[in-house]
């Protein structure tokens, strides 16, 4: 594993974000959901994330999540993704979500 300095951490904009409307993504090569995030004063982004073994759509509203929105937009087929998700694989490759568990102001940054 490579290591990093603190500078090259603080360049990674991780920040909070609330869930505000989950669409399907049926022409995503894996199971996914589109997501639109409001990251307070970055604005409301979307990104694709494959979540669809552990969680409805209905139960992701209103979650607060992690995101990269400094990375590069993605296209991903004609979608384009403005943040990554973050999050982790399980034992069975399932992705859990990086969510909050008190609230905080969308777009703080993680410290």
């Amino acid at each position: 594993m490579e290591e990093i300095n603190w500078d090259d951490f603080e360049k990674v904009q991780l920040r909070a974000g609330t869930i505000l409307e989950v669409l399907a993504f049926p022409e995503a090569r894996k199971p996914a959901y589109k997501l639109k995030v409001d990251f307070g004063e970055f604005g409301v982004k979307w990104s694709s994330a494959q979540i669809t073994t552990l969680y409805t759509a209905d139960e992701l509203i209103g979650e607060q999540v992690v995101g990269v929105i400094n990375f590069r937009k993605k296209q991903i087929g004609r979608f384009m993704s403005e943040f990554l998700v973050t999050g982790f694989e399980d034992e069975q490759g399932a992705i859990v979500l990086t969510t909050l568990k008190g609230r905080v102001p969308n777009g703080k940054k993680m410290c």
